[in-house]
């Protein structure tokens, strides 16, 4: 008994420590742009206006939806009533309900309390769902962003977020008499504490991993730096290499290494290992002074500087090219603007999960009206830049179950430490957006569709995606919803290219690119040219097993040239400045 009341008083010590360092934390927190956090007042206006029509116009509906709603709520809630008064605690019948991993608990199937409270979180959820599908005078675009947002409500909502309504972390706390909360409070404070009063769960470890030593450990060098950017090249493992290097471009919304998380799934070591003279770019993180930077910086000291920069090591006169997301509708931007100054360094273009076409932005959709919008341009116009932490947010949103609300179960009310997990690791380190750069994209790409549209006016000249001539390989996955592949087929069928492929790999933004052939996860399909619809042309493509590398360095090698002996990085004129990674990679802007 006097060892768990010293344990209970050191708790309760504890308790108060943590809870000072919450209110301080909490007064540190900046007030922010209310356009960031959700949507529009003219959102829920029209939402109020739709229903208040259907009211008006088919109360029959209302009604029905209501008393199917209660109906369901009353008929669960007097069964439970029966069981227990016939002394029937442990209740089932859940076979009725969609899995839920959530839910996995046992007791949320056997015990009254905890049954009662899922069942009748379902049928309100599902009857919040349907409420909305049914709701007429919107427009698709105003109806998307009600769904999504009703989903959010949804979430927020689950039972599993409470601790009075969660068993796991209930009876955790009992197990550990008390102290997975006082640990789940510690984790808390620390989250706000990084995040000046902002709440987002860490996702990784941020001890686990160091860039360098346990990632990112492929063998190369920096050979170029500017304000832009560090060019990599890596150090050849076959004796002979193809004759024209290859160039990728990652994203500069997180960091290069995604493609080199560890030796078993690094693409940038299977590349090299496949016999080529491979460069990567990373890029600069930048902070307020870059605000004036836009496509024209990143296109001109990034990647014609780059390209060029291969060219003159290499002795070569064309490189192929790979650009991944964001950095792949940059490439094809490039692309189009060297066509139009009749410049042909690059041979062949590879583009990754890349949007050309914004007619539609799947699942980015809520974030890209004008209420939105505006308060991003209000953000960067008063810092210079879009700090990392609104992208992150962003995404995280997008998948709120998985990457908010159960990590913030396990650390906040569980008590657990996030888990040392590479991937989760990367995810988390993230970059700012220079200010120019993020409303360009926004309004000129995102918005107007000016690339796919009636042009997108750039370091004068008008660029549109049929301005791409190069041969093109494009590959896209099938659950992305960051970069729909629907979305990205559209774009590839409007290059002007004569020689286009397109392969559809299984899974999503980044487990269908960083897809290892040894792995034997994740299949792909392969087709016809892209023309047409996206569903016409997988209705006639090939389902093939395992992952799409091996295919792609069979186009890719066939544009590649004959094979010369490997070259080591640097040249006279390049000397070597620093081992790979690099530097910018590893720099941390404070916001």
């Amino acid at each position: 008994m006097a060892e768990n009341l010293d344990r209970l008083n050191q708790n309760l010590a504890r308790i108060e420590d943590l809870s000072k360092r919450l209110v301080a934390a909490l007064g540190a927190r900046k007030p922010g742009d209310t356009g960031l956090t959700g949507p529009g007042q003219d959102l829920y206006l029209k939402a109020g206006m739709a229903m208040w029509q259907d009211m008006l116009t088919n109360p029959a509906k209302m009604m029905e939806q209501q008393v199917q709603y209660w109906g369901q709520a009353l008929s669960h809630y007097v069964e439970v009533q029966k069981e227990l008064a016939q002394g029937h605690l442990a209740l089932e019948g859940d076979d009725d309900l969609p899995d839920d991993k959530r839910f996995s608990n046992p007791l949320w199937r056997t015990h009254p309390y905890f049954n009662y409270i899922k069942r009748q979180y379902m049928v309100s959820a599902e009857a919040m769902k349907k409420a909305v599908d049914e709701l007429e005078g919107l427009t698709p675009r105003d109806k998307k962003r009600v769904e999504f947002f009703a989903n959010q409500i949804i979430d927020l909502f689950s039972p599993t977020n409470y601790l009075a309504t969660n068993p796991d972390a209930l009876e955790k706390a009992v197990a550990t008499e008390g102290e997975s909360l006082v640990k789940g409070l510690e984790n808390l404070v620390h989250d706000m504490e990084a995040r000046q009063g902002e709440i987002l769960p860490t996702l990784a470890d941020p001890t686990a991993f160091v860039v360098g030593e346990n990632l990112a450990t492929a063998k190369g060098s920096v050979v170029f730096r500017n304000a832009m950017m560090e060019l990599i090249q890596y150090a050849p493992t076959t004796e002979t290499v193809h004759q024209t290097p290859l160039l990728i471009f990652p994203p500069w919304i997180n960091k290069y290494y995604i493609l080199d998380l560890k030796p078993q799934n690094s693409l940038i070591q299977w590349i090299v290992d496949q016999g080529y003279t491979l460069f990567v770019v990373s890029w600069k993180n930048p902070d307020a002074s870059y605000a004036d930077t836009g496509f024209e910086t990143y296109i001109e000291d990034g990647y014609l500087k780059a390209i060029d920069t291969v060219c003159e090591i290499t002795g070569e006169k064309q490189i192929n090219a790979v650009g991944y997301c964001v950095a792949g509708t940059t490439l094809a931007l490039t692309l189009a603007l060297k066509a139009k100054r009749g410049q042909a360094r690059v041979k062949s273009a590879t583009f990754f999960t890349t949007l050309t076409d914004f007619v539609e932005q799947g699942e980015f959709t809520p974030f890209l009206d004008d209420d939105f919008v505006d308060a991003i341009e209000r953000q960067v116009d008063a810092a210079g830049y879009l700090d990392s932490y609104y992208m992150s947010k962003t995404f995280s949103y997008l998948r709120a179950k998985d990457l908010v609300y159960a990590p913030a179960v396990r650390s906040y009310m569980m008590g657990e430490p996030p888990p040392a997990f590479d991937l989760l690791f990367w995810n988390g380190d993230s970059t700012n957006l220079p200010g120019k750069m993020t409303v360009q994209y926004l309004r000129g790409l995102c918005q107007q569709n000016g690339f796919a549209g009636d042009g997108f006016d750039l370091m004068g000249e008008r660029l549109h995606v049929s301005d791409v001539k190069v041969p093109v390989c494009a590959i896209a996955c099938e659950t992305d919803h960051i970069a729909a592949w629907k979305d990205s087929f559209r774009g590839v069928v409007q290059m002007g290219s004569k020689d286009k492929t397109f392969i559809l790999s299984e899974s999503g933004h980044i487990a269908g690119i960083v897809n290892p052939p040894s792995k034997k996860k994740y299949g792909h399909w392969r087709g016809p040219e892209p023309v047409g619809t996206p569903a016409a042309w997988k209705e006639v493509a090939s389902f093939h097993d395992g992952s799409w590398w091996p295919h792609w360095d069979e186009w890719l090698s066939k544009r590649s040239g004959k094979m010369v002996p490997a070259r080591d990085p640097g040249s006279a004129d390049f000397p070597v400045l620093a081992a790979a990674p690099g530097t910018y990679v590893g720099e941390i802007i404070a916001g």
